[in-house]
């Protein structure tokens, strides 16, 4: 449908666009796709200089993804798995770049994506029914639906440490790495974090910089990932099996195909558990975490433990030094309950280096940066450079970002204050014709992110052409299905282990935010029937109207 003509609803439609699309990752390549294909005129902002969202930002030495290439890639067209082949088990950060770069190339979505064009303001017209976007150039686009795609982890989080203005060395974040890769072969080196991003790093950079310094506020139960290179025999059996393969990943809680083959804990001994511990840690990756049946460790505080401590055990057999080990051995939260990270280039090995050094700074806090250093309330820590690998504003800080208006003038900053409030992670109310893509309250990072993202993303284009079909103008979300959705999300969140732990995942990461479990736990398999029940019963939970009908 040409957005300057009259649409099929009950008022005039006077737009730039049909649809404004934030974000040029996995979801925003993704979405521009399938709205073109279904006739819709869409216009992609995107921030950075190219394609590849969290790909693109995150060139950081040791960047990788923690899902298996062969599952970290579009579903929805054969060509694509057909013609692309991965070169290892797990995809470094410039061959999953390389990808989206060909996927746009391939499917030509370049010509509708506006780089380096930052959105600095949306807001909606009630009377028009439709939105206008803003961009840090001084233009503004009008557009009957606006789609954000902006990812779940995409606005940096630099603790506000005193003193950064002091420090005479270089600093870097590691979301916002520059694009040639610093020396640091001479360098004292101080990486703050060791969460997924620092042990990559940190893995990474032993034994590159002069001496590493690692500052550890919570050690993380890391798991290896035995990646390799995938051979032509291995490839070709995932060729011929690939719709099993998505099949069995869609229906899965973590959008994996990896059963746990209903092994049932309570059905084993202790030796059994062992056994099969031992068995998935050998296979590596997040095949570990399917070890049992789903969810279960996540729910069942004694398994948990017993997993926990068979980690721990493997530290410490890693570790040389035992007080080194006993510092990066997780205690204070259950195995699962923050983002699990893996270990991809013998993170624990590191620590057995003569030129690396762990300071544990819960034990001894960092109180200021120097103008050459850190100073902890113990020591002072001579460096030439600092890496923040200190995560995130995750899941809402992008968004909220783009400082979105809603209804009566009301924004979405205003809206969350006390936490995100969504319907499906899709639609808020308040704020119609308005959707996210992986937003709160979807299982998002919980998953395999393409498989969730590909399940919003028909999602959404089906909901617009049935608007179309109908002769809809605008769509959003009631009041009260949204209330019911984010307590039942904060239900299930309540009766897991995730509340024993002070993850991004609930925002503890960010001083000042609201701590609110944000990721739907249900499991993708579970929440890809209720959106399939939701649009069966004509959208039920979402109200349709027509502009001045």
């Amino acid at each position: 449908m040409s957005s300057t003509e009259t649409d099929t609803g009950g008022g005039e439609t006077d737009t730039d666009v049909d649809a404004v699309v934030i974000g040029a990752g996995f979801s925003g390549l993704y979405m521009l796709h399938r709205l073109r294909e279904q006739g819709l005129d869409v216009r992609v902002f995107e921030k950075g200089g190219e394609v590849g969202g969290t790909w693109y930002w995150n060139r950081y030495p040791g960047a990788r993804c923690d899902s298996e290439s062969h599952i970290y890639c579009y579903s929805f067209d054969e060509c694509l798995h057909e013609e692309w082949e991965w070169s290892e088990r797990y995809p470094e950060q410039p061959e999953i770049l390389e990808y989206l770069q060909w996927v746009a190339n391939r499917l030509d979505l370049r010509r509708d994506i506006a780089f380096e064009t930052e959105v600095t303001g949306a807001t909606y017209d009630e009377g028009t029914g439709t939105w206008t976007v803003e961009t840090a150039d001084g233009n503004r686009v009008t557009t009957r639906f606006f789609v954000t795609a902006v990812g779940c982890l995409s606005k940096p989080y630099r603790p506000d440490f005193e003193g950064i203005e002091e420090f005479e060395g270089e600093w870097y974040h590691t979301a916002r790495w520059p694009e040639e890769d610093p020396d640091f072969s001479e360098k004292h080196v101080g990486v703050i974090g060791t969460g997924s991003t620092g042990i990559q790093f940190i893995s990474e950079m032993g034994g590159r910089a002069g001496h590493l310094t690692v500052f550890q506020r919570t050690p993380n139960y890391a798991v290896p990932a035995r990646n390799r290179p995938l051979s032509e025999d291995e490839y070709e059996d995932i060729r011929e099996n690939y719709d099993d393969i998505w099949e069995r990943a869609r229906d899965s809680r973590l959008g994996m195909p990896f059963d746990s083959e209903a092994n049932s804990a309570y059905d084993l001994s202790e030796g059994d558990i062992e056994e099969l511990l031992e068995q998935r840690w050998q296979e590596g990756g997040f095949r570990f975490f399917h070890t049992f049946e789903p969810g279960t460790i996540l729910s069942d505080a004694d398994l948990n433990e017993t997993v926990a401590e068979f980690i721990r055990g493997k530290i410490r057999e890693k570790v040389d030094d035992p007080e080194t080990a006993e510092k990066l051995v997780p205690t204070d939260h259950p195995y699962g309950a923050k983002r699990p990270p893996m270990d991809y280039n013998d993170y624990y090995g590191t620590y057995n280096r003569d030129d690396v050094s762990l300071v544990d700074v819960d034990e001894t806090p960092i109180e200021r940066l120097t103008a050459d250093g850190i100073q902890t309330t113990a020591d002072h820590y001579d460096l030439d450079v600092v890496v923040f690998a200190t995560g995130f504003d995750a899941m809402t800080g992008a968004i909220l970002a783009l400082d979105i208006e809603g209804r009566d003038g009301r924004t979405l900053e205003e809206k969350w204050e006390a936490g995100p409030r969504t319907y499906l992670g899709l639609g808020t109310h308040g704020f119609p014709n308005l959707f996210t893509i992986t937003g709160p309250q979807s299982p998002s990072v919980l998953t395999n992110m393409p498989l969730s993202i590909e399940q919003h993303v028909e999602w959404i284009a089906d909901c617009i052409a049935h608007m179309d079909e109908h002769g809809y103008d605008r769509i959003e979300a009631t009041a009260d299905s949204e209330s019911q959705w984010v307590q039942n999300t904060n239900m299930l969140a309540d009766n897991m282990l995730f509340s024993e732990a002070k993850s991004w995942y609930r925002g503890a990461n960010v001083p000042g935010k609201t701590q609110v479990f944000t990721p739907f736990p249900g499991g993708l398999d579970n929440y890809r029937e209720i959106c399939d029940r939701v649009a069966r019963e004509d959208y039920d939970g979402f109200e349709f109207d027509r502009v001045g009908g």
